[in-house]
């Protein structure tokens, strides 16, 4: 009898949130000295799965790499095919960010792919996550600020392309303006991007979004948290998305080294909760990405970057997905 109970109990409680993650994200190794924390990835899903907020039956790892004719539907063919034969010139390279190799080419291509992968998922689960993701300053044909290929646009594409969603929506909570995202999809009706971040930080040419908000230099979690509730709700409300792709950077931090607000740990999880709670209230499936953020400790890094992985199991407890 009480083996019955406890086999019914378990088949009632939802299964855990997918999340996915590829070995490829952490894989180029960096000059030292280097700002990109290109381990940071690894250094997540590790701490994700030491402490049990992942299980290792929850990770998704993209079976095969992206294909080319998906990636050139967002991004200019040409800058593409230069970026992966090592042809783009010095000044290029410098805007991008990152010293170019086959590694970093494979790498590139496994985050698109993982996002892609997640947004896949979240539309079957309701809910899934990516140990990377969120490379919104890479523009049509060019790479900028460490991005190099659009993941967010190639994935809203995608989506668009196959039919598995009529409107998406972009919710980038990155300290810095998602620029690259908002330039790509600004004549695309079937897209809505909405960006907060800080007003006084890269990119200093700011594009457009479907919806800006623009924070002062040093905001902290009350008028963080109001401000992006109320773009959050304006956005679902006028926009009515199928799926929403959120870049959940955590470099809004106070300790962020390039971020400018000043945002808490107990910040950082409500941003997360008040997200993915306001998206299962009106259910919209959600794919999160974990975004920027730059710290000396990978470890002080990776934790922050759990939040979001920490917020979704909660979330998924919360509304049974």
């Amino acid at each position: 009898m009480r083996s019955r109970l406890f086999a019914a109990m378990a088949a009632a409680r939802p299964p855990p949130v997918p999340t996915v993650y590829h070995p490829l994200y952490s894989a180029p190794v960096m000059p030292p000295g280097h700002r990109f924390p290109m381990a940071v990835f690894r250094c997540i899903h590790d701490r994700l799965l030491r402490t049990g907020v992942v299980l290792p039956s929850q990770i998704h790892v993209p079976p095969q790499l992206v294909d080319m004719d998906t990636v050139k539907r967002a991004h200019c063919p040409q800058y593409v095919d230069n970026f992966c034969a090592n042809k783009l010139d010095a000044a290029a390279l410098r805007r991008m960010g990152l010293p170019w190799s086959e590694v970093l080419v494979e790498r590139t291509l496994s985050e698109v792919t993982g996002t892609l992968l997640t947004a896949e998922l979240a539309l079957k689960h309701g809910l899934a996550t990516n140990c990377a993701g969120g490379t919104h300053h890479a523009h049509y044909d060019y790479g900028s600020g460490f991005c190099i290929l659009n993941d967010l646009v190639i994935t809203t594409m995608s989506l668009l392309d196959r039919g598995l969603a009529s409107r998406v929506l972009i919710v980038d909570a990155d300290v810095h303006q998602g620029d690259g995202t908002a330039s790509m999809l600004a004549s695309e009706p079937r897209a809505f991007t909405l960006s907060v971040h800080a007003a006084d930080n890269f990119p200093a040419r700011k594009a457009t979004s479907s919806m800006d908000v623009a924070l002062p230099t040093g905001t902290e979690d009350a008028a963080y948290l109001t401000a992006l509730g109320e773009a959050l709700d304006a956005s679902i409300r006028t926009f009515r998305p199928d799926v929403i792709l959120y870049d959940a950077g955590v470099d809004i931090h106070a300790g962020d080294a390039l971020g400018k607000l000043s945002i808490s740990d107990e910040g950082l999880w409500r941003r997360d909760m008040l997200v993915l709670t306001t998206a299962a209230a009106a259910r919209i499936p959600v794919a999160g990405l974990v975004g920027g953020g730059y710290h000396s400790d990978l470890e002080v890094l990776a934790e922050r970057h759990c939040s979001l992985h920490r917020a979704a199991a909660a979330v998924w407890t919360q509304f049974r997905l």
